[in-house]
Formats: C-alpha cells, sequence, structure tokens
C-alpha cells in the first residue's frame, strides 16, 4: 500500500511533469533585418598602418555618407546588421567590430565612430582569403540577427597565399546561402580583380568593384556599400564603373 505522503509526493511529480509538457519552450529568437553584412578586412603584411587608416577611415566614412546613410534607412524598419573583421594568416582573423544594427543616421554614425577606433590587430607576411571566409561565415550563425540577405564583402590587395584554399571556401560559403562580394585594392597589381572574379566571388548577384590604390578605397567602398545595401539603386549607378575597370584591366 502507498502511503498518504508518498501519494503526495507522485501527484505533485505528476502535475511538474504535465506542466513542464505543456509550457512553451522558449527559443532565443533572432531580430530580422533586410541585410546582415560582414566587412572582412586586409591586415596583412603587404598593408603598412598608413593604408590600414585609410582602409578604416574608408569605411567609416562611407557609413557616415549621405547616400549610404539614405540607402540604410531605405530597409524601413528591419535595417542592417553589419560587423567588421580583420585578417591575415591562415590563423589570425578577429571580429574587432561586433554587430551593430543599423537603422538611422546616428547608429550609422555610432557603427563609423566604432570603426575608426579600432586598432590594427594583425601586420604578419601571408594572406588567408580562404581562412577568412570561412571565420567571417560562421559569424552569421553566431550572430543576434536574421538577415533576408547575408554577405561578406572582402576587401584586400594581393592573391591568397596560405591557409584554406580561397575557391573551395567561397563554393562552400556559397553553398550555405551567402553571398561575397570583393574590392580588390590593385595597388600596381593589375590583374587583382581578375583573381577575385575566379577565387573569391560568388552567390546571386555577386560582384568585384575596383580600387586604384589605397587613396582610391574610400571611393570604391562608398559605391560597394550602395550596391550590396540597395541592390536597385546600384543597378542604376555602378555598372558603369564596373565596366569602366574591366577595360582597363581585362578578364
Amino acid at each position: 500500500m502507498i502511503g498518504r505522503d508518498t501519494s503526495w509526493r507522485i501527484l505533485l511529480w505528476a502535475l511538474a511533469l504535465l506542466w513542464a509538457a505543456s509550457a512553451p519552450v522558449t527559443v532565443q529568437a533572432k531580430d530580422a533585418v533586410a541585410l546582415e553584412l560582414v566587412l572582412a578586412v586586409d591586415t596583412s603584411a603587404s598593408v603598412d598602418n598608413a593604408e590600414f587608416r585609410l582602409q578604416m577611415g574608408g569605411i567609416a566614412n562611407g557609413f557616415r555618407h549621405p547616400d549610404v546613410i539614405a540607402a540604410i534607412k531605405a530597409q524601413g524598419a528591419l535595417g542592417i546588421a553589419v560587423t567588421l573583421v580583420q585578417w591575415s594568416a591562415g590563423d589570425q582573423q578577429v571580429q574587432s567590430v561586433g554587430w551593430h544594427r543599423l537603422y538611422d543616421r546616428g547608429s550609422a554614425l555610432a557603427f563609423a565612430n566604432a570603426v575608426d577606433r579600432a586598432p590594427r590587430m594583425f601586420a604578419v607576411n601571408t594572406t588567408a582569403i580562404g581562412s577568412a571566409l570561412r571565420f567571417s561565415a560562421a559569424l552569421f550563425w553566431s550572430s543576434p540577427y536574421a538577415g533576408e540577405r547575408r554577405s561578406i564583402d572582402v576587401s584586400g590587395d594581393g592573391n591568397s597565399n596560405a591557409g584554406l584554399i580561397a575557391a573551395k571556401e567561397r563554393d562552400r560559403v556559397v553553398a550555405a546561402g551567402i553571398t561575397i562580394n570583393g574590392l580588390a585594392i590593385l595597388n600596381g597589381h593589375i590583374k587583382l580583380d581578375r583573381y577575385y572574379r575566379i577565387n573569391v566571388i560568388g552567390g546571386p548577384g555577386s560582384f568585384v568593384l575596383v580600387a586604384e590604390d589605397f587613396s582610391d578605397f574610400a571611393r570604391a567602398m562608398r559605391e560597394k556599400l550602395m550596391r550590396e545595401i540597395s541592390p536597385a539603386i546600384a543597378l542604376r549607378s555602378v555598372p558603369a564603373r564596373i565596366m569602366l575597370a574591366s577595360r582597363h584591366h581585362p578578364r
């Protein structure tokens, strides 16, 4: 015979199980955004400190530009989410500015200021684009946002010469539904845009823009941001520049 105390404990245990089974499961929901964008910036030894600051300044000023701010506002209440990665050798990648949600001028300027303050993290000899792609893609899984579109923006001044094979990682990233765009800083390397087309970029609407040198980076980055944030706007304004780059730097 089951004692009265034991019966009471069994009843409480059964009620607890029933409550647990009927209680809603709490899942950490991600905030929806129109675009999740990883800006992956080359900081290998081929980039000196002055050139590094030109890259950081170019990105920061891009997000301060009225046209880019207008493009962000045009995404509506969702806005966009952006983060900054510095990369170099095969084992050297860091998220140097965390995810920011941008939806108006104030939020865009806050991200720009964070980029301006970002210290340089690496300065070694090798350039590992494939490893940078794998690291950047992983940030989408840990991101607090869920983008209707997801893009990685790779900028650099040289071919990959270390780490994971760029083209193979590109294919894996694209298969996961992520678009990769490129900004090739020629700096005398006149066929770098061709290398990016063959080995780095991929996914629907992917493209590569050219900066003639680091002093041209800000202009190219601004155009690139416009094209990534508002593809419909960019299709009316950017292709002429791409065609011009292709004529000067044949495939």
